[in-house]
This record gives C-alpha cells, structure tokens and sequence, in this order.
C-alpha cells in the first residue's frame, strides 16, 4: 500500500515540477516548487525517516518557499518604485 502512495506522490511531484518550469505565473511556479518539498517530505515519513522529513518540511517547503515570495515582492516592489520614479521625471521635464 505504501508503494502506491510513495508511487501517487512521485507522480505528483513530477507533474508539479513541469508544471513549475512551463508555468508562466512566477506564484504559481514558487507554490509548485513548495508543493514538491512538501510530497517529498511525505514520502520521507513514509519512508521511516522523520529527521529527514522535518528538515525538509522546514527548509524546502517551509522556509524557501517564503524566502522566494519575499524576494518576489522584493522585485515586484522595486519594479514599481522604478515606474514611479521614471513617469514623474517625464512630468518634470
């Protein structure tokens, strides 16, 4: 039974990695690329290694997923600030 199990979330992680690399939304591809992490940390409690599992469940999914939508605001904040910045010089001159 665990074969199954181990084998339904290998496929789910497959399909969540392509759909990571050819998603044209930067969001989705980060919460696809969080989404692994988290089935692989599944599978590693499946496995019979939790010490694994929580460090992946901290890092992978936890921690680098919130590291990628921090820098994507951090981007998307900056893009901003630039298109501010670069109408009010077309106003003043």
């Amino acid at each position: 039974m665990s074969i199954v199990i181990i084998g339904t979330f290998g496929a789910i992680m497959i399909a969540a990695a392509i759909f990571a690399i050819y998603s044209q939304n930067i969001l989705s591809a980060i919460i696809s690329a969080g989404v692994i992490s988290l089935l692989a940390s599944i599978i590693y409690i499946l496995l019979a290694a939790p010490d694994v599992a929580m460090t992946e469940a901290a890092i992978g999914s936890g921690l680098t997923t919130v590291v990628f939508l921090l820098a994507l605001r951090r981007i998307q904040v900056n893009q901003a600030e630039k298109e501010d910045g670069s109408a009010e010089e077309v106003i003043d001159d």
